[in-house]
């Protein structure tokens, strides 16, 4: 699944980086511990925190992941979106708390049977 379905199907608010919407997204991480998203992450993850500093994209970008979800309709610093769009880190926005849209993304890319 897309980055761009997954924004449409939620209904996230997009902050940065609109053109890199197309990536495609391999699974989710729930994590406000920037060490366990270095240790614990892959390419393609699509990261959900309530950390708002610019040292998110830094971690997004050596992780390589596809975005990033703050929760609680948190608004990141001013020099964290502006490294975004610098990076190109897609950073998108919800007003629900990481618990309720870790599974809401979860029931769209989780395990299929």
């Amino acid at each position: 699944m897309t980055l761009k379905e997954i924004v449409e199907e939620l209904g996230l608010e997009l902050l940065t980086a609109q053109d890199m919407l197309d990536l495609e997204v391999t699974d989710g991480y729930t994590s406000d511990l920037l060490s366990d998203v270095m240790a614990n992450t892959n390419e393609g993850n699509l990261w959900i925190t309530l950390q708002i500093h610019q040292n998110i994209v830094a971690v997004a970008k050596l992780k390589e992941l596809c975005g990033i979800v703050i929760v609680n309709n948190r608004q990141p610093e001013e020099e964290t979106i502006k490294k975004a769009e610098e990076e190109k880190v897609p950073i998108l926005r919800t007003e629900e708390s990481a618990f309720a849209i870790s599974g809401k993304i979860y029931g769209l890319i989780g395990p299929k049977e």
